[in-house]
C-alpha cells in the first residue's frame, strides 16, 4: 500500500481518501495533488514512486516527495495562455490585431488576416505541419516558429477549430517574444513564478534538475474503471482511436508535428522552452498559479481583471474538434468546463496535460486546482484519476 503524504484541512478528508484510491485501484505510480480555496491552501499530497522502474530500466525507483516536480505535458498551454492575457489586460497586446502585425513572417501563405485570438482558441487551422519538425529543431525554437510562420492552414481559419498540441505553444510563444522581447519562459519567470514563488518553470534551469520525475507509460484504466466518478464513458470511441493510429489523418499529423517523438524525460527536453508542452512544476504551484489568477492564493488580489477572466472563460470555441474528433470547448487559450473536460463548475477553466496533469481555478467557487502525475495514462483531456479527483473536491463542498 502506498504512504500518502501531506496536509488536508478539516472536511476535505475525501480527497485524501480519493488521491489513495487513484493508487489502490486506477494504477497510480506517483503523484501530487494540492487545492486552494479562497485564499487558503487546504490540500497538499503527495505519494508513491517520482521514477518508478520499469521496463528493464537499471536505476532503482526514487520516492516522490515535497518537492518533486513533474513534466505537465500540455498543462504547459495554460501557463502561455495567462502571458498572452496579460499582455492583453496591460494593453500591450491586442488579441483582435493581425498575428502578422507582431509576427510580419506569419502573412506567408495568405494568414495575413488571422488576428491573435483565433492562437488562444484553436482556430487558426495550423494544428500540423507538412513536414514534421526534428527534435534538434524544436529545441532550437528559430526553426519550429518558422516552420508554422510558412504553413498553410489546414482548414479556412476562424471557420472551424481543432487542437493544436505542439504547435499552439509555438504560435502563441513567438507572438509574446515579439512583443515583450522575452522568451515566453522568461517573461512567464518574471511575470508569474518569481512573484508567486512557484516551483513551476518553462525551460527548466540546470539547478532544479534533480528534482524532476520519470514519466512512464500506462495502459487504459480496468474495464471496472471506464464509469468515472461522473458518470461518463472515459474509454474512447472507435473512431477516436482510428483518428490516432491512421497516420493520415489531421490528429495523427498534430500530435506526431515532431519526429522522432520528443523524449520529455530528457534533460535536453527540460532546458528547453516548448511552450505547448514541456512546462515542469509541482501541483502545489500549478494550484497556486490558477488560485491567483482569480485572487485565490494568499495574496487577494487577483491577476485577471473582470475582461481578462471574460476572455479566459468566455465561449471562444464549442463543438466538433477538428483533431480530437470530440466535441471540445474552449476559452482564449484555456479548456472550458464541459463533457470531455470535467472541471468543478460551468465557470472553471484550466487545461489538462496529456497523460493525466490537471490544473484549474473556479472563479465560483474560489478554488485553484493542481495535479500532477509520472503516470501516463491513454488520454488527452484527463482520466479517471483526475475526475475522481473532482468528485471528492465537489463532495467535501457540499458538506461544508
Amino acid at each position: 500500500m502506498v504512504e500518502i503524504q501531506g496536509e488536508t484541512a478539516e472536511g476535505f478528508e475525501a480527497v485524501r481518501a480519493a488521491f489513495a484510491q487513484n493508487f489502490s485501484e486506477y494504477g497510480e505510480l506517483g503523484a501530487a495533488f494540492a487545492l486552494y480555496l479562497r485564499g487558503r491552501k487546504v490540500v497538499d499530497l503527495w505519494g508513491g514512486d517520482a521514477r518508478p522502474e520499469v521496463g528493464g530500466r537499471p536505476a532503482p525507483a526514487v520516492a516522490w516527495n515535497a518537492d518533486t516536480a513533474q513534466v505537465l505535458r500540455s498543462v504547459t498551454k495554460g501557463c502561455t495562455a495567462a502571458a498572452a492575457l496579460l499582455l492583453a489586460q496591460r494593453g500591450e497586446l491586442d488579441l483582435d490585431a493581425p498575428v502578422a502585425e507582431y509576427w510580419p513572417e506569419f502573412k506567408a501563405a495568405g494568414k495575413g488576416r488571422i488576428p491573435v485570438r483565433w492562437l488562444l482558441s484553436h482556430r487558426a487551422g495550423l494544428p500540423a505541419l507538412d513536414v514534421p519538425l526534428t527534435v534538434d529543431e524544436v529545441l532550437a525554437w528559430e526553426p519550429a516558429v518558422a516552420a508554422v510562420a510558412a504553413q498553410q492552414p489546414f482548414w479556412e481559419p476562424g471557420t472551424a477549430h481543432g487542437y493544436h498540441p505542439y504547435t499552439y505553444g509555438w504560435l502563441v510563444g513567438e507572438v509574446v517574444r515579439r512583443v515583450t522581447g522575452r522568451t515566453l519562459g522568461q517573461y512567464f519567470a518574471e511575470q508569474f513564478a518569481r512573484p508567486l514563488d512557484l516551483d513551476l518553470w518553462i525551460g527548466l534551469p540546470p539547478e532544479a534538475a534533480s528534482r524532476v520525475g520519470r514519466l512512464v507509460d500506462l495502459p487504459a484504466p480496468p474495464a471496472a474503471a471506464g464509469q468515472g466518478a461522473s458518470g461518463l464513458r472515459l474509454r474512447p470511441k472507435r473512431e477516436v482511436v482510428e483518428a490516432y493510429q491512421d497516420p493520415t489523418t489531421l490528429t495523427a499529423r498534430a500530435f506526431g508535428a515532431v519526429r522522432p517523438k520528443l523524449d520529455l524525460n530528457e534533460p535536453a527536453a527540460w532546458a528547453a522552452e516548448i511552450p505547448g508542452a514541456n512546462g515542469i512544476g509541482t501541483a502545489r504551484s500549478v494550484a497556486r498559479f490558477y488560485a491567483a489568477l482569480i485572487g485565490a492564493a494568499e495574496q487577494p488580489q487577483a491577476l485577471f481583471d473582470p475582461v481578462t477572466l471574460a476572455e479566459a472563460t468566455g465561449p471562444a470555441s464549442d463543438g466538433p474538434d477538428r483533431v480530437l474528433i470530440v466535441n471540445s470547448r474552449f476559452g482564449h487559450g484555456f479548456f472550458r468546463h464541459g463533457p470531455t473536460s470535467p472541471m468543478s463548475s460551468p465557470a472553471a477553466f484550466g487545461h489538462p496535460g496529456r497523460g493525466g496533469a490537471l490544473g484549474f481555478a473556479d472563479p465560483d467557487l474560489g478554488l485553484g486546482f493542481g495535479y500532477v502525475t509520472c503516470g501516463m495514462q491513454p488520454g488527452v483531456t484527463g482520466d479517471i484519476r483526475s475526475r475522481n479527483l473532482i468528485a471528492a473536491v465537489r463532495s467535501s463542498l457540499g458538506h461544508m
